[in-house]
């Protein structure tokens, strides 16, 4: 499909929740039922083909008691994911009675492989089936999504005479309608949207800041990405398609490794639902549910690169608990060994954890490879001067400027992010400085570098162009 038909599949499904869901619900939950809808409609159709092979070989297992069967109702189903409930939704259609369909529903969704039921929870759907049962829409949604003027099947519809209807829709597609609903969702929820979404132009700027400057010394190899703030996972996708893209230019063959974590359970359900959507199920076990702070997902690997926008301004008192109070933080990651100190503490105060989320990633850096590894993070103005000397983010800083990690500081223009308005800052950091930046940080003031946006998407009134990137590059 080409992007006008991705767009218009994209549409048909947005005007679904006004078709369907406009008096029953608030446009800001919307998402709450559309989003799990369109991820379920796409397993099933992906599965569809094979749907008999599945259900022969769950028989046969349950007839010769085996209990662990996921490898092999995967293989039967030639995907990461599976269902084994007798149903698919074309099934479940023709079901008038409404208790019938709530019961046959249910069934369907429990007969869904493990990896999709962990979506489904995070999601919350099943909490919507009986405001969908009791407003008698469930029936009608279903049918929406089996429309037959869209196709959300990898395969293509054929008319009577054989040829294509509606072209099939690759996994890459699949995920790209994805991320445009999430989009449109988090645009139209701009109250909330900037906890979890950074505008693709930053994203982009980011990915390039990262990549760019080593774009020449990037062999054929494995390389891992990293983002312990990852929301909905926008970051590590563009950052994926930035690295493979350039690896190619360059003649080289890589093989990229997500890896993310992620506080808020509805956003981690969408960032592993667009993996499974885009055909990466085994690389959706990557990504991992938790706070990074606390509950590390990750304490023993290191990255080739790395970018996040962590929460700013927002207090982490809770981990802090968790991890035994100030005075009692063991964790490697934020005691370290530095000017003499065995016990240098990279702990800011409770009411602001951005910096932590730095030094989570400086801790995970690779020091044995050529490239080490490259960072990009989003600040607020306060990581450049809050705490006095020897508090927390003072020795953040100093541990960072001595290690002489900090390649450059990027201020971005003003109302960049959909639900602030304040100064934002990119830091790059590498422990591979090159030679003619050794003991120097770069400055760029890009404040005035931008393209106003003809309308307001939340606080965000302007963007940076493809020229505005390329200029602070």
């Amino acid at each position: 499909m080409d992007n006008g038909q991705l767009n218009w599949v994209a549409s048909f499904i947005w005007n679904i929740a006004d078709d369907v869901l406009r008096d029953v619900y608030v446009r800001g939950k919307y998402r709450d039922v559309i989003l799990p809808m369109t991820v379920i409609r796409r397993l099933d159709a992906v599965l569809e083909p094979t749907k008999k092979a599945v259900l022969d070989m769950k028989k046969k297992l349950d007839a010769a008691k085996i209990k662990n069967q996921e490898a092999a109702l995967k293989q039967a189903s030639g995907q990461a994911f599976y269902n084994t409930s007798p149903f698919t939704l074309r099934d479940l259609k023709a079901r008038a009675k409404q208790q019938q369909l709530k019961a046959d529903f249910e069934t369907y969704l429990d007969g869904f492989s493990p990896n999709v039921q962990e979506i489904l929870d995070k999601f919350k759907f099943r909490n919507q089936i009986p405001t969908l049962i009791e407003n008698d829409i469930l029936g009608h949604l279903i049918e929406k999504f089996l429309d037959s003027s869209i196709n959300l099947s990898p395969n293509p519809v054929l008319d009577q005479d054989g040829k294509v209807k509606l072209p099939g829709l690759d996994n890459h597609g699949m995920g790209t309608i994805f991320e445009e609903l999430i989009r449109r969702f988090n645009e139209e929820n701009n109250e909330e949207a900037g906890e979890h979404f950074t505008p693709r132009d930053v994203v982009k700027l980011m990915a390039n800041l990262i990549f760019l400057p080593v774009a020449g010394q990037i062999e054929s190899g494995t390389y891992l990405v990293y983002d312990g703030a990852c929301g909905t996972g926008g970051m590590l996708t563009v950052a994926e398609e930035t690295l493979a893209h350039l690896a190619k230019e360059h003649g080289k063959e890589v093989a990229i490794h997500l890896f993310g974590q992620e506080i808020n359970p509805e956003t981690y359900a969408i960032s592993k639902a667009d993996l499974l959507l885009k055909g990466e199920g085994d690389e959706a076990e990557n990504f991992k549910h938790g706070s990074t702070l606390s509950q590390d997902a990750f304490p023993s690997r290191e990255f080739d690169f790395m970018l996040s926008n962590p929460p700013y301004g927002k207090s982490w008192k809770t981990d802090l608990q968790r991890m035994g109070g100030k005075a009692e933080i063991t964790d490697p990651r934020f005691i370290v060994q530095h000017a003499g100190d065995p016990e240098f503490k990279l702990i800011t105060r409770s009411n602001d954890g951005q910096l932590m989320f730095l030094v989570n990633k400086l801790s995970k850096m690779k020091h044995g490879t050529p490239l080490g590894s490259r960072i990009a993070e989003v600040h607020n103005g306060s990581s450049l001067f809050t705490g006095d000397a020897g508090q927390g983010e003072s020795n953040i800083r100093r541990w960072i400027i001595e290690n002489d990690w900090l390649e450059a500081i990027i201020a971005l223009p003003l109302n960049m992010f959909y639900n602030t308005g304040i100064a934002t800052y990119i830091w790059v950091l590498t422990n591979r400085k090159p030679k003619k930046r050794k003991g120097k940080v770069q400055l760029i003031d890009a404040t005035q570098w931008f393209k106003p946006l003809r309308k307001n998407l939340g606080k965000k009134n302007c963007e940076l162009s493809d020229d505005d990137i390329d200029r602070i590059c």
